[in-house]
């Protein structure tokens, strides 16, 4: 997949295209969906399936306070986009020369001088421009003067009735029911980070672990124990994770992530792994002493291998 970080990169031939835009935050079953749907139109129609998305939530620029921490990472983000079959991403950087434009300016430099745009798949509550101003009719009626057509994407929504979202997936990870929000992605939920020297308690207890930098990306769902999966380049591993501040230590920061890694003794730091979550098998508890850690943690592997076998 053909990556552009700004509009100036893209090459003055490319394209024709067929364009989804969104936030595309977890790249999600209701992302995917458009995707689907957008890769047989290009595929149709002889065009570059192509996503235009940006390097930030809007709320993060717009009113940071209110904005919500990010499923997934950029580089996350794209890889995700990419094993969804798409031709090219355009990732833009949400600044306020972005945040203000119009919603002329966003369709005519963005879609139409910039990727060439044939068609675009939307949802029927995209918004775009300075303040959310245009709208699918606006849109629509762009398309007309621009010689695109504009292709309306109905919400998934699973048994329940509720759409598939961001926020959804959010409410889930938080209280750590990471496989409905597996379910919801399409793919595990997962945080990606760079491995760092930790207390090293984990390895004089006979447990090793792989501990992530705090600056890592992705949302970390709730205190507690995993069962999930460490990838380090091609090589992925089956691994019991630990989320949170460990109660039976004093000094350990919180939502601190680490991962053992099972039958396997490898040098990590310094890598930049990603760590998904498959099944939590319980929440964080404070232990009277040394034995009974060392017990449940023993007790937590075995029932690790038998959730991901």
């Amino acid at each position: 997949m053909k990556v552009f970080r700004s509009v100036a990169e893209i090459p003055a031939d490319f394209g024709p295209s067929a364009i989804t835009v969104g936030k595309f935050d977890g790249v999600h079953e209701g992302h995917r969906a458009v995707i689907r749907e957008l890769l047989g139109v290009a595929a149709n129609e002889n065009l570059v399936a192509t996503a235009v998305t940006f390097d930030r939530h809007p709320s993060a620029f717009l009113a940071p306070e209110r904005a919500p921490v990010s499923l997934v990472g950029n580089d996350q983000k794209l890889d995700l986009l990419a094993g969804a079959g798409l031709d090219a991403t355009l990732i833009l950087t949400f600044d306020a020369a972005l945040a203000f434009l119009t919603p002329v300016d966003f369709v005519e430099s963005i879609l139409v001088n910039g990727l060439h745009a044939k068609v675009v798949l939307v949802g029927r509550d995209f918004r775009f421009g300075v303040r959310g101003e245009g709208d699918v009719a606006m849109l629509t009626e762009l398309g007309h003067q621009h010689d695109f057509t504009v292709r309306i994407i109905d919400d998934v929504m699973p048994s329940g009735g509720r759409r598939v979202s961001s926020t959804w997936i959010r409410e889930l990870l938080a209280v750590g029911d990471v496989k409905t929000a597996a379910a919801l992605l399409g793919h595990a939920p997962a945080v990606q980070g760079e491995v760092v020297h930790g207390a090293k308690r984990g390895r004089e207890l006979g447990f090793p672990t792989a501990n992530l930098s705090p600056s890592s990306e992705g949302l970390i769902p709730a205190d507690g124990v995993y069962a999930g999966w460490l990838t380090d380049g091609d090589a992925r591993y089956p691994a019991a994770i630990s989320v949170g501040s460990n109660p039976t230590f004093d000094g350990v920061p919180p939502k601190q992530v680490e991962a053992f890694v099972l039958d396997e003794t490898i040098d990590l730091y310094g890598h930049v792994v990603l760590i998904a979550f498959a099944d939590r098998i319980r929440g964080m508890v404070k232990f009277t002493g040394i034995g009974p850690l060392i017990e449940q943690m023993n007790d937590d592997v075995e029932q690790v291998r038998e959730r991901l076998a």
